[in-house]
């Protein structure tokens, strides 16, 4: 083992990047879920980081995370039961997509990705990501992240993009939808939100706020939503009851209402390896346990980790009734 491969392994940063104070390392010892995920479950919305040896950070990213390799996220997709992954574009990689193509290519077809391109891009470069299995360009609105990017130049990448079949993933705040609404419900191509657009989750479920979401996804049947990262909404957090662990409680009836009223457009993901936490690193595996809560039976939860996943990113297999 190399003194980069032993860096990766115990969660620091490698290539001459310093990590971001106060950043927490993914736990490396999740739980066997109690929770027996169904056959052909995907991981819809996870992430690789360098290592930074061998694919360096942007110039321009916001955060510098600790190493999280492509062998690392397979080895906890088949600890979890996982049969597949998607694997979203980190922003501290900016617009160079190649940790990103390199997990796609290690993982064969077990993967899909979600690029983050600029508005110059070229049919070359969307040709050779698409074929590393790319189906989607995400779009981040999240201001302590990214830069802003003009609604036009954006507008640009989709036109771009629908040609190839790919969806957009947008990621922004419960408090920006109202500025953002109009642009959002124009984009023509299918739609995947982040996270349920990050609700307050000590405000009303049947509130003005999480009302806007669910209206904006009856006004917009081609809008999905993943219904993830509750370790990043909750107040809460995971607690302990009787000696066992139940997580994220107060998430529980944001992300249930949305897949029960929209069970046929959610999608779930571990958000591995959970950039930029400072207040407490999820177990992965009490995740999972977590989507019980969620989706409280055996067909909605094949729907959120099957067939859903399958329908937007492996076409062919859901035709198949893979």
């Amino acid at each position: 083992m190399t003194a980069s491969d032993a860096a990766v392994r115990h969660g620091q940063t490698t290539g001459g990047f310093e990590k971001t104070p106060g950043w927490l390392d993914w736990f490396d010892g999740p739980r066997t879920p109690a929770f027996v995920l169904p056959a052909g479950a995907v991981d819809a919305h996870c992430h690789v980081f360098g290592p930074g040896a061998q694919f360096p950070y942007a110039p321009q990213r916001k955060y510098t995370p600790c190493d999280a390799s492509a062998d690392q996220l397979f080895a906890l997709r088949d600890h979890l039961g996982f049969a597949r992954n998607v694997i979203v574009q980190a922003t501290c990689h900016g617009a160079d997509n190649r940790a990103l193509v390199d997990a796609l290519e290690r993982a064969g077809d077990r993967a899909r990705g979600v690029a983050t391109v600029r508005a110059d891009v070229g049919d070359d470069e969307l040709a050779a990501l698409h074929a590393a299995g790319v189906r989607g360009v995400r779009f981040n609105f999240v201001k302590r992240l990214v830069d802003t990017v003009p609604t036009d130049a954006l507008s640009r990448i989709v036109e771009k993009v629908a040609p190839w079949g790919w969806h957009v993933v947008i990621y922004f705040e419960a408090q920006d939808l109202p500025d953002l609404y109009d642009f959002f419900s124009a984009i023509p191509t299918d739609v995947v939100v982040d996270h349920m657009g990050r609700p307050d989750v000590t405000k009303d479920v049947d509130g003005e706020e999480f009302g806007l979401f669910l209206r904006f996804l009856r006004e917009n049947a081609n809008v999905w939503t993943k219904v993830s990262c509750p370790e990043r909404l909750s107040v809460t957090g995971p607690r302990a009851l009787d000696g066992e662990q139940y997580a994220y409680t107060d998430v529980v009836p944001f992300a249930r209402r949305v897949v029960e009223e929209f069970p046929d457009r959610v999608l779930w993901g571990t958000d591995w390896p959970h950039p930029n936490l400072k207040d407490h690193m999820p177990d992965d595996g009490l995740l999972v346990d977590y989507i019980p809560q969620i989706a409280t039976t055996a067909e909605l939860q094949r729907k959120l980790l099957v067939d859903n996943p399958l329908r937007l990113y492996w076409p062919e297999l859901s035709r198949e009734g893979a």
